[in-house]
């Protein structure tokens, strides 16, 4: 299986969906992007999942995000478990595409597949990945949950948050870091170019070593 490490070009893989056929690049544009992908359709951990993200959409779109769901199972099958995703998840509307990948093909080029987990056959299975994708068409961050945890998209929102305001202000955030909180200026930049970056003003926290590593500001 190719591996796909953050910071590589992702594949500019096609295929069918519930919303016709795609390709990759042409769907994202100049967009941020969101794909996750799914063992296959008409299973309960991933009902939920594909509900609640679907309550993101709103938020999704402020940030200029689209979302794209994968499962290892064909569209007409996809069209059939929307009715279940959305009686899951009240008041939710799923309004993204689901690909089509019987074959686990895009799976497999996306690096989503878990080598450890097979079918009857010897296949690999699908894992329940999630990629974060830049305009640049490069992986930006990646989660993969087993399959006994629901994904958590509050901190999927949290993150597309974080990645957005590094690109845009070239600052870090810290542990538990919520919009709004303080960033970190990164040891890159030194004083002088901060105070340009920064003229908001910045501080540096005092600590036991001594060393001036922290600098904290807000943007």
């Amino acid at each position: 299986m190719p591996g796909l490490s953050l910071g590589d070009t992702i594949p500019n893989v096609q295929a069918d969906s519930t919303h016709g056929h795609i390709k990759l690049y042409d769907y994202i544009g100049d967009s941020w992007a969101i794909i996750f992908s799914h063992p296959a359709d008409f299973t309960p951990v991933c009902t939920t999942e594909l509900g609640r993200i679907a309550n993101y959409i709103g938020e999704f779109e402020k940030r200029g995000v689209k979302l794209l769901g994968l499962s290892s199972d064909e569209v007409d099958s996809h069209r059939a478990w929307l009715p279940d995703v959305e009686a899951c998840t009240p008041g939710c509307k799923v309004t993204y595409p689901i690909l089509a990948d019987p074959k686990s093909e895009i799976m497999a080029k996306l690096n989503m597949l878990d080598p450890d987990e097979k079918d009857e056959i010897g296949k690999p299975l699908a894992s329940r990945a999630l990629h974060i994708i830049g305009p640049d068409k490069k992986l930006k961050l990646s989660f993969l949950y087993p399959g006994t945890t629901g994904r958590n998209f509050d901190e999927v929102l949290r993150v597309v948050d974080s990645l957005q305001l590094a690109a845009k202000y070239r600052v870090c955030t810290p542990a538990n870091w919520k919009p709004g909180e303080r960033v970190i200026i990164p040891p890159s930049v030194n004083d002088e170019e901060a105070k340009k970056l920064y003229p908001q003003g910045f501080e540096t926290i005092s600590l036991p070593s001594g060393k001036k590593y922290i600098r904290m500001t807000k943007v």
